[in-house]
């Protein structure tokens, strides 16, 4: 897989999980089911709206292309320009969670990325962050340490903090060809001492990962509204599905949790494993602003290939 592949899937990924979801966020399952039948929502609208998930991701790759080469406080001063000019602009009506609402004004009045973030457990810095795992691939430390600030620039909690970082190490290990069995041993040895809420709850997965009801097993993880059960439900749903991006992301919507955030965060794991001949083309072909998707995800690539190599 090319490097251009390799960006364009996980960012693929991630806003065609977030585009399948968002129609459902805050609906029940019986209501879920009343309208779209048993097996719940299957493929995104046409065209495939995403959430401010993909909108934030994209502020996260702008920083990257921007200044991913250098150290954390530059990335992160991009960070902040791009994400005040975000949350100012006309396309923030995407229904943002209040915390980082709240950070975008307190970053907008100056206020340092390290002092700007509450103290929340949700998910609103986890679904951003699938561009650090990509870029910071073959630089671990690298990828640790700018996924915590981005993730302390918005919620300033240790749970929340390990999550965002276990998030973007999702995407290293499906870019690196990781067997998916392995994926919660891997993250543990990874993130595993950052927080000790978060590591329980990836431990969950191996009590429900051989259960038949996925219904059932995706609610004993979570519901996803903080990032600890939003990143562990979705490493389940990958887990689940590891070769099949579509079962993968219907899995992860089809709950009466934060079905975009859930499905946001399983699209870029799976999207990133398969590629984008795995990701349903008509899906693809539906997604809104295509043509500058694809042209972010070909600008990270190029960006990441200058800095680090093909690999």
């Amino acid at each position: 897989m090319s490097e251009q592949q390799r960006a364009r899937s996980f960012i693929y990924g991630l806003a065609l999980g977030d585009a399948l979801g968002y129609p459902i966020e805050f609906l029940k399952m019986d209501k879920i089911t009343t309208i779209y039948g048993p097996q719940g929502i299957t493929e995104p609208p046409n065209p495939a709206l995403y959430s401010d998930d993909t909108q934030t991701s994209i502020v996260v790759a702008e920083s990257l292309i921007e200044q991913g080469e250098h150290d954390t406080e530059a990335v992160m001063d991009s960070f902040t320009k791009h994400f005040i000019g975000w949350a100012n602009s006309p396309d923030n009506d995407r229904h943002p969670g209040h915390t980082v609402t709240e950070a975008a004004r307190t970053l907008s009045a100056g206020i340092s990325w390290r002092e700007s973030g509450a103290d929340k457990m949700g998910n609103g810095s986890a679904i951003r962050v699938a561009p650090i795992g990509y870029f910071y691939q073959h630089a671990p430390d690298r990828l640790r340490d700018v996924a915590a600030a981005v993730g302390m620039a918005t919620h300033n909690n240790p749970t929340a903090i390990a999550a965002t970082v276990g998030a973007a190490y999702c995407v290293k290990l499906a870019l690196d060809g990781a067997p998916p069995e392995q994926y919660v041993n891997l993250l543990l040895q990874a993130v595993g001492e950052m927080d000790e809420t978060f590591s329980d709850t990836l431990r969950k997965i191996g009590h429900v990962l051989a259960w038949t009801d996925e219904v059932n097993a995706v609610k004993h993880i979570g519901a996803g509204w903080v990032a600890h059960e939003a990143v562990a439900m979705s490493v389940y749903c990958a887990m689940r599905h590891p070769d099949d991006y579509a079962a993968a992301v219907q899995r992860a919507v089809n709950t009466e949790g934060d079905s975009d955030s859930v499905g946001c965060i399983t699209g870029s794991i799976v999207g990133a494993r398969v590629g984008v001949p795995g990701i349903p083309q008509d899906w693809i072909a539906r997604l809104e602003n295509l043509k500058e998707i694809t042209d972010l995800a070909d600008r990270l690539a190029a960006k990441k290939a200058k800095v680090y190599g093909t690999q």
